[in-house]
């Protein structure tokens, strides 16, 4: 496994301590990684909320933003994953924001990091194992390399 994505719970973590952001760190640094540029828009949505509820200064989301447009993960373009992620958010009643990054990781073959427990519970309990070698914890992920 040459090259990972990720999702915003993971690289969120890089610059707002929470109980695992150590584990994200060493995902960054330890592996090859890529997000879907809808990314972007997602952690710039989550540092804005958490500076509206008082978690963050603006300062702070201005350069935890900064850092987090600079870190070395490939941002790749999502328009051809359209059909794939609506098909994935019918067949597994979960939203499309989730399902573009499941989308890009069966798209390329690559394992998909994320941090957001209720999603990997919800793929690695398929009965068809379609999504058992997609989805890793951040832990899992450490141990593969």
């Amino acid at each position: 496994m040459s090259r990972f994505v990720i999702d915003a719970s993971v690289a969120i973590k890089w610059v707002v301590y929470e109980t695992d952001s150590a584990e994200a760190v060493l995902v960054q640094e330890k592996l090859s990684l890529a997000a879907p540029d809808l990314i972007i828009a997602e952690c710039a949505n989550i540092l804005w909320k958490k500076a509206r509820r008082g978690e963050l200064e603006p300062g702070e989301a201005i350069a935890a933003a900064r850092i987090l447009q600079q870190s070395d993960v490939e941002i790749l373009p999502t328009r051809h994953l359209m059909e794939p992620t609506i098909q994935l958010a019918l067949d597994l009643d979960h939203a499309a924001y989730d399902c573009v990054y499941i989308a890009l990781a069966m798209g390329n073959n690559w394992p998909l990091i994320t941090a957001d427990d209720r999603l990997r519970r919800k793929l690695t309990q398929l009965d068809n194992g379609r999504f058992s070698n997609i989805v890793l914890s951040m832990e899992q992920a450490i141990a593969a390399k």
